[in-house]
């Protein structure tokens, strides 16, 4: 097992990975503490949405009543900035989590298995890989309406087959060796080798995933915010994009673009410099000795 100086070691050798860890511990500080940084109005829940010294027509630029500048109607994109985060950040670690769950459970029984339930699952899993996600998950939140928690069910319903697949991949070259069979002689029952014995030797992978799942849900929810099919009930930064996008002369004011959209890409680039980090920490062949 490794131990935590030695990750720490590798992680501030590299710079580029330790920005990412200080950008992202950031946006959890900010998603942890938004009520205390931006608190919203006695008997509202989106204190995004309560205009701020009454309507304005047209949007403003940024001030010292209002840091980021406001919108159209006088609201408050500081505000936006702040509850986006939260809401981005229950995206991504609700998919990673899921992603995570799914993705070990159904490669690890492929794998160990093998056989029918092999190819039964694994056919499975190249269906939803050919499916194009982006107009499958239109027409699904169409139907089933912008909800949070519906658009994470169906990001992460889309998003862990590629996982699936490479744990199933590195489950069928250890079932083969030495420490398997001595469970297995030992009395260990299927389960008890999977998920105690094969399960702990694929967890390296999670850096993979924790790269890659983290940055593609925030950008599939921002998408889908920016085309309109934003959850009602919470601000996100791709809703942001699309209240400029409608506004006449939204998406000239560059005070309410440019707040949202840096940190899309902001949030997005630092899970991959963490993913980066924990391939170093991992992966022997990427050590220096």
């Amino acid at each position: 097992m490794i131990d935590l100086k030695f990750i720490w070691y590798q992680v501030r050798r590299n710079p580029v990975s330790l920005a990412g860890i200080v950008i992202v511990a950031i946006f959890a500080l900010v998603a942890i503490l938004a009520p205390v940084i931006a608190p919203p109005p006695a008997g509202h829940g989106d204190a995004y949405l309560i205009p701020r010294e009454g309507y304005s027509p047209v949007p403003n630029p940024p001030s010292w009543e209002h840091k980021f500048g406001t919108t159209q109607g006088q609201y408050d994109i500081f505000y936006g900035v702040i509850w986006g985060t939260r809401s981005a950040f229950k995206v991504g670690l609700a998919v990673i989590g899921s992603v995570l769950l799914l993705g070990i459970i159904l490669g690890s029984i492929a794998g160990y298995f093998g056989g029918i339930i092999d190819q039964v699952m694994m056919r499975t899993t190249d269906t939803f890989l050919v499916i194009p996600e982006l107009p499958l998950l239109l027409v699904l939140v169409a139907v089933m309406g912008p909800s949070l928690w519906i658009i994470i069910l169906l990001i992460s319903l889309l998003g862990w087959m590629g996982f699936a697949r490479v744990v199933r991949s590195q489950v069928l070259s250890l079932k083969e060796r030495p420490f398997v069979d001595a469970s297995r002689i030992l009395g260990g029952s299927e389960l008890y080798i999977i998920f105690s014995v094969l399960t702990p030797n694929v967890m390296n992978l999670v850096y993979v995933t924790l790269a890659m799942s983290a940055p593609a849900a925030i950008y599939s929810e921002a998408y889908l915010s920016f085309l309109g099919l934003y959850p009602f009930e919470v601000m996100t930064w791709g809703r942001m994009l699309h209240d400029a996008l409608l506004s006449p002369g939204g998406v000239q004011k560059w005070w309410w673009i440019l707040p949202p959209g840096l940190c899309i890409a902001a949030i997005s680039i630092s899970f991959i410099f963490i993913g980066y980090a924990l391939d170093e920490v991992f992966n022997p062949k990427l050590r220096e000795r």
